[in-house]
């Protein structure tokens, strides 16, 4: 049975005030630490509160729109039910095998009357194709009509042909992105905007829950310098000159580049998202495996990528695209491996491009919170512990 939406007065607002001060002050005073390592050229392993768990989907079930809907949905309450502290949904426009999302704010708000704990982000909104006054507005009522759990991801997007249909210019994303990011936030703090309106409602919780998501070093830094938090992908394209450069080579200096940037009042928020697939035996997630990135190489042969994994062994396509799998323990070893996850605050798990069918995506869930997770150092509910990957 589907949860009424709560109503909400002047006691709620309160108490998302109280507990966003105490957030904040927390965040701080990790930041100093955290600060004074990077200063010194220190790569941080250690982080205080225990990494944070989130569950990511870019709702690719090979199903029908209403489907993969409905699928993604009962995902999410199984991510809660498992005590995931957030869950996080891509923007799409056009192109249903890369993304089946392209009104995100809308999906969101059911997934709100689904759930009542988990928070709930995205990740990302292609800002730069938005209008950004809009997109504060949708921001700022989903966020009030859910408790106060919404999180903001934004980025330009990785589908160029997007912006031709939209009427823009894909070589202008970037300058697009800085602008539309500068309107998000006065709308949301309450600040004039052109013409001397002010949003209504305005929310200025949500200017302390915005993040961006990059692939490069000034992007990075761009997103420390704006004190948001940064949202580094599960795989990436290697540079020409260095093919064989591993995933964490590439975002530690992206993690660097930020830290450096971050004012000194603003804790990090890092959020590390990765491709991880667990199931009870291993064969079992290899066979998966070969079936859904079998389709895979059929999309980038489609798109003129086919170069890309031509003449790899399902192996070998693993490795070059950076995915955790097997059972609990190959992927406890994987992951522990990966350390760029040292320095996250965050870790966001999603199953693409494996893709395994719904009920093995629900089974990987529980296992991740039952036993990977754990034996990374989350605490499931937010506990004090410290924890370390190396």
């Amino acid at each position: 049975m589907n949860r009424p939406v709560p109503t909400f007065g002047p006691a709620l607002a309160l108490v998302c005030l109280i507990a966003a001060a105490s957030t904040a002050r927390a965040r701080a005073a990790r930041a100093s630490t955290v600060r004074a390592s990077a200063v010194r050229g220190e790569r941080v392993t250690t982080a205080k509160p225990p990494i944070r768990l989130g569950f990511f989907t870019r709702l690719l079930d090979q199903a029908d729109a209403a489907e993969r809907y409905r699928l993604a949905i009962a995902q999410i309450v199984q991510a809660e039910r498992c005590g995931f502290d957030s869950a996080w949904i891509a923007q799409h426009h056009f192109h249903e095998d890369e993304g089946g999302l392209p009104a995100p704010f809308v999906f969101l708000a059911q997934v709100a009357a689904r759930t009542s704990r988990i928070r709930l982000g995205t990740g990302i909104v292609t800002l730069p194709l938005e209008l950004p006054i809009r997109v504060a507005e949708d921001a700022a009522v989903l966020d009030l009509m859910c408790g106060g759990r919404l999180e903001v991801g934004i980025g330009p997007g990785g589908n160029l042909s997007a912006y031709e249909a939209f009427g823009l210019d894909s070589a202008e994303r970037t300058a697009l992105l800085v602008r539309h990011h500068r309107v998000l936030r006065d709308a949301w703090a309450g600040r004039p905007l052109l013409g001397g309106d002010r949003l209504y409602p305005p929310n200025p919780g949500l200017v302390d829950r915005l993040w961006q998501a990059t692939f490069s070093v000034e992007g990075a830094r761009r997103a420390g310098a704006a004190g948001d938090g940064l949202m580094l992908s599960r795989t990436q394209p290697r540079p020409a000159e260095a093919p064989h450069l591993s995933l964490p080579d590439i975002q530690h200096p992206m993690i660097d580049a930020y830290l450096e940037a971050l004012p000194p009042d603003r804790a990090p928020r890092i959020l590390a998202s990765r491709t991880v697939f667990v199931a009870d035996d291993r064969n079992e997630a290899l066979l998966l495996a070969e079936i859904g990135l079998a389709r895979q190489r059929a999309r980038y042969a489609a798109i003129g990528r086919k170069g890309f994994v031509e003449g790899m062994s399902v192996h070998d396509q693993i490795a070059a695209m950076d995915i955790h799998m097997g059972n609990s323990d190959d992927v406890i070893a994987s992951l522990r491996a990966d350390s760029t996850l040292a320095r996250a605050t965050d870790l966001t798990v999603q199953s693409h491009s494996i893709d395994p069918p719904h009920e093995f995506i629900l089974r990987s869930i529980e296992l991740v919170a039952g036993a990977v997770a754990p034996a990374l150092g989350w605490v499931r509910s937010g506990g004090a512990a410290a924890r370390r990957i190396a």
